[in-house]
């Protein structure tokens, strides 16, 4: 088995297609900013909210493993077998980095946390974040905390 570093396990495990797709529409949102960086600020703070595909598939996976457990309470002990379905995909993403649900989400657009960031990073560049820091190397880390 090839080993893929924690941070491009997604990635490295989704569709060239679905891959291609996030990264176009990201460029094109960083290049459609470019000529508008007033509004590069609103964008940073939606960024800021947006869910990352590990936290969909830790939701998805929370929901219906505690529907699981509802309808074994409320309905038929058979039931335990979808919070032991979806443990079994965590336990899968956590080695592997794919589990049934990544396609699902990468088709939905879910980013991961790198994907996030490179936005994040291309638009403070953009807004000029990053000017000076090789005068001033002590402030690299106080503006990438920005």
């Amino acid at each position: 088995m090839e080993k893929t570093s924690t941070r491009r396990r997604v990635p490295a495990h989704s569709s060239a297609q679905a891959n291609r797709r996030i990264r176009r529409t990201t460029e094109a949102r960083v290049t459609a900013l470019a000529g508008h960086p007033d509004m590069i600020r609103e964008r940073l703070s939606a960024l800021d909210r947006e869910w990352d595909i590990e936290r969909a598939i830790e939701a998805n996976a929370a929901v219906l493993a505690l529907s699981g457990v509802a309808l074994t309470a409320f309905h038929d002990r058979r039931w335990l077998a979808l919070p032991a379905l979806v443990t079994s995909f965590l336990l899968q993403h956590a080695v592997q980095g794919w589990c049934p649900p990544v396609p699902v989400l990468r088709a939905l657009r879910f980013r991961t946390a790198d994907e996030i960031n490179e936005e994040r990073t291309a638009l403070k560049a953009l807004r000029g974040d990053f000017n000076g820091l090789q005068r001033r190397p002590g402030k690299a880390l106080e503006a990438a905390r920005r």
